[in-house]
C-alpha cells in the first residue's frame, strides 16, 4: 500500500497542482520568508529540532522552517530580485526569497526535510541539491529526474539528510541563464553530535561572477569568460562584510564556487588548515596547512584557523578578480607620454582623463565620471590610504574585545607603536659598518679530502 511517506520517497519531486496553489492550498504551505537587504543577519539558535551551532552567511541570512509531524519544512520562492552589489550599484538578478544568493538552508544530519519550491519566474526551473545525497527523483535535473517546475507552480522535495557537510543548491534547468542571473544558495548539514567539528565562528559564502556592462543593471547571460564583477554572495568590495572574530577564536570559513573559473582563496596572517571538501570533512590526521586554497568550479572548501589580532586581507589571488568593472582589452600604456594627445581629446570630450602612463594606481584616487549604476575599477579606503581593490576582497578583523555573538564591524585595527612599516630616512639609526679585514689576516680554510689527504 502506498502512503504519503512512501509516495514522497519514491515519486521524486512532486508538483502541487492548480488546486494546491489556490488560496486555500497556499495557506497550507510554510511561510515564504522574504529578505531583500544585503545586511548580514546573524542567525538565531534553532528554535526546535536537533541542536546545532548556526553559520553566519556573509551579507546573507538563513531560511526559517516549521516543524510538521517531525519534518522540517522550508519554502523557497524562485523569483526576480534586485541586489545591491555594493553601494552605488544594483543589479537585476534572479534568486530566491527576495535575495541572490538565496537564503542558507541549515539542518542536521538525520533530519527529514521537506522543501517547497514555488516558481515566480517567467520560465520553468528546478532545484538541484549540489553534493547532497538524495534519492534520484529528488536530484532536481529537469527532464531527467523530474518534470520542470512551470511558472506559477509549486513542487515539493523531501529527503533525509544522510551526512554532514557544506553544500549548495541551484537550478538544473536553463542552467546557463539562471545561474548567470544569480540563482544559487548554500545548504549546510550540521553533524548530529553538536560536540563534533565545533568552532567559535563559522562563516559561509558562495562565489558568483557577472557580466554587466557599465551603466546597465542586467547581466549578459551568454558570457563565458569576460566577466567584470566577481562576487561573494552577490556582493563586491567594498560591499562585502568583514569577517569579525575575537583573538584566539577558532574560525571556520566555508567557500562554494559557482562561477565559470577557479579561485585561489588567499588569506593573510594566520595559516589555515583545509578541513572540508565537497565530499565531507577531512579527518584530522589528513588535514593540510595552507595560506591559499584553490576552489575549482562546482567545488566547496572549508578552512579553519586560530584568530590573531589584526586586520587580515582575504581575497581571490587572481588579480583581475579583485578589480571592479574594467575593459580587459585595454592597451598597456606604461611609459607612454599622453599629455599632448590628452589636451586634444579633452577639447572634444571635456571629462576625458588619460590613465596608465605610470601604472593604474591613480585609478583609486581619480574622480572619473562614471555612468549611473556603475562601480569604479579600484576603490576602498583604509586607515593609511586607498585600498585599490574591488571584487572578491574582504578583511578578517580580529580584536581582543569582540564579544561572543557580536559580528559588528569594529573599525580599523590600532597597531601597537613601532609595529607599522614606515619610511626609512637618513635620520633613522643604522648599524655601524664593519671594518674590512686585511687580506693578510684572512682565515685559512682547511679542507679534509678523502683517503686521508689534506690540503689548504
Amino acid at each position: 500500500m502506498t502512503n504519503r511517506r512512501t509516495f514522497f520517497k519514491t515519486a521524486g519531486a512532486t508538483m502541487l497542482g492548480a488546486a494546491a496553489v489556490s488560496r486555500a492550498g497556499a495557506a497550507m504551505l510554510p511561510e515564504a520568508v522574504i529578505q531583500s537587504s544585503p545586511t548580514m543577519l546573524p542567525p538565531p539558535a534553532p528554535p526546535n529540532g536537533r541542536p546545532y551551532r548556526p553559520v553566519v552567511t556573509l551579507n546573507g541570512w538563513s531560511l526559517p522552517w516549521r516543524m510538521k509531524d517531525g519534518v522540517k519544512e522550508f519554502h523557497l520562492v524562485a523569483e526576480p530580485v534586485v541586489r545591491e552589489l555594493a553601494p552605488g550599484m544594483k543589479a537585476n538578478l534572479w534568486g530566491y526569497n527576495g535575495s541572490s544568493p538565496g537564503p542558507t538552508i541549515e539542518a542536521v544530519e538525520g533530519d527529514r526535510v521537506r522543501i517547497f519550491v514555488t516558481n515566480k519566474l517567467a520560465e520553468h526551473t528546478t532545484v538541484h541539491w549540489h553534493g547532497v545525497l538524495v534519492p534520484n527523483g529528488m536530484d532536481g535535473v529537469g527532464g531527467l529526474t523530474q518534470p520542470h517546475v512551470p511558472p506559477g507552480k509549486t513542487f515539493v522535495y523531501e529527503f533525509v539528510l544522510q551526512r554532514p557537510g557544506t553544500h549548495m543548491y541551484h537550478p538544473h534547468a536553463d542552467e546557463m541563464v539562471q545561474m548567470a542571473m544569480g540563482m544559487m544558495g548554500l545548504f549546510i548539514i550540521h553533524p548530529k553530535d553538536v560536540r563534533q567539528l565545533q568552532v567559535d565562528r563559522d562563516f559561509a559564502f558562495v562565489m558568483a561572477s557577472y557580466a554587466i556592462d557599465p551603466g546597465a543593471a542586467t547581466p549578459r547571460t551568454s558570457e563565458m569568460t569576460d566577466f567584470n564583477l566577481w562576487a561573494w554572495n552577490s556582493r563586491v568590495f567594498p560591499g562585502i562584510d568583514p569577517l569579525v572574530a575575537r583573538t584566539g577564536d577558532r574560525v571556520r570559513v566555508r567557500v562554494g564556487n559557482l562561477t565559470m573559473t577557479n579561485h585561489p582563496i588567499h588569506m593573510h596572517g594566520p595559516h589555515f588548515e583545509v578541513t572540508g571538501t565537497d565530499g565531507g570533512w577531512v579527518p584530522r590526521s589528513a588535514r593540510w596547512p595552507e595560506v591559499t586554497t584553490d576552489v575549482a568550479v562546482g567545488q566547496m572548501r572549508a578552512i579553519e584557523f586560530d584568530a590573531i589580532a589584526g586586520d587580515w586581507a582575504i581575497h581571490c589571488h587572481k588579480s583581475h578578480h579583485t578589480m571592479g568593472p574594467m575593459s580587459h582589452s585595454a592597451a598597456n600604456l606604461i611609459g607612454v607620454d599622453q599629455r599632448a594627445a590628452s589636451q586634444k581629446i579633452a577639447r572634444l570630450v571635456p571629462d576625458y582623463m588619460a590613465m596608465g602612463s605610470a601604472g593604474m594606481s591613480d585609478m583609486a584616487e581619480m574622480q572619473m565620471p562614471l555612468p549611473d549604476n556603475t562601480l569604479p575599477m579600484m576603490t576602498g579606503d583604509g586607515p593609511y590610504g586607498g585600498l585599490e581593490m574591488g571584487g572578491m576582497f574582504s578583511v578578517v578583523k580580529v580584536r581582543d574585545s569582540v564579544k561572543p555573538g557580536d559580528y559588528g564591524d569594529p573599525g580599523w585595527f590600532k597597531h601597537p607603536p613601532g609595529t607599522v612599516a614606515s619610511e626609512y630616512t637618513a635620520d633613522d639609526a643604522a648599524p655601524a659598518p664593519q671594518a674590512s679585514q686585511p687580506a693578510s689576516d684572512a682565515a685559512t680554510l682547511h679542507v679534509h679530502k678523502p683517503a686521508g689527504h689534506q690540503g689548504h
